[in-house]
């Protein structure tokens, strides 16, 4: 058993390069395997109407100023592309629509993802499953059909994939986990399960590689107080380096199941049971 973890940046880098630098290398420190981005093409994702109505920000007063602040273009992911090379780390990113899917495959990540808001986008679907790359699915605010569905298109076009249990507030709830699902989807679909999770603190996360994960993704921010909407929900350096500590330490322990008396514990019982004559 292992468990592949992924540092999640998304957009809190907050369109600087010099912060999304410093994420990298703190995911690298923490032994993740690989880091995450989001693609979108804005005027593809968002309506005209919503682009031109009003939002303070950093960038100016309108969602279109806060939204293209956010994204990175060709340019950025090239620097992204070296330096996760020369870091040996991957990455990889969730594309929001058909544009970004074709702006991505000029990097020939390793991996795809389906973020939960995509997975009823059956386009989409098709244009991810296409490149053949193991993919995570998220499944968060999502049916049993849309999943059924997506799993279906996956399956039929030979694609590798996993899917990952995912409860889509941020920050999440305790009470809203149901890691239940975790056991739930590998019963239902027969495939790897993954946790992605937007919940504060460790424990819930780790709870998910006690039972049998296969992935976990969470996002990660140099300050859970900076400017962005995911920040808060997600980890600062020392919880993603004690994170993944403990994943890790948690699949270590977990063993083969099979019972059986170790040699240090024979010493134990030669102490303890002597006087009992059964040794």
């Amino acid at each position: 058993m292992s468990i592949f973890i992924c540092g999640e940046i998304g957009i809190n880098h907050n369109g600087n390069m010099d912060i999304c630098k410093k994420l990298i290398d703190i995911a690298v420190e923490s032994n993740c395997d690989a880091v995450k981005f989001q693609k979108r093409d804005i005027d593809l994702v968002y309506s005209k109407e919503v682009l031109d109505s009003p939002r303070e920000s950093p960038w100016g007063k309108t969602q279109r100023e806060q939204k293209l602040g956010l994204e990175f273009g060709l340019e950025e992911y090239k620097e992204i592309d070296n330096y996760c090379k020369t870091k040996g780390i991957e990455w990889y990113a969730s594309a929001w629509d058909l544009n970004s899917q074709e702006f991505l495959r000029q990097f020939n990540c390793k991996y795809n993802k389906v973020a939960s808001a995509m997975l009823v986008y059956e386009d989409l679907l098709r244009e991810v499953a296409k490149d053949k790359k193991h993919t995570f699915i998220s499944t968060g605010m999502s049916t049993y059909e849309d999943i059924d569905n997506a799993v279906e298109i996956f399956k039929s076009m030979n694609c590798p994939f996993e899917l990952m249990h995912t409860v889509s507030t941020y920050p999440m709830k305790d009470e809203h986990a149901n890691l239940k699902m975790i056991q739930v989807l590998k019963q239902r679909y027969g495939v790897d399960v993954g946790y992605s999770g937007h919940e504060t603190g460790l424990a819930i996360s780790c709870a998910a590689a006690a039972l049998g994960i296969s992935s976990l993704e969470r996002h990660i921010t140099l300050d859970r107080a900076m400017y962005g909407s995911d920040q808060a929900a997600s980890l600062a350096p020392v919880g993603l380096k004690n994170l993944v500590g403990s994943v890790r330490k948690i699949v270590n322990a977990m063993g083969d199941g099979n019972k059986t008396i170790l040699d240090e514990e024979r010493k134990v019982a030669f102490k303890l049971r002597e006087h009992l004559g059964k040794l």
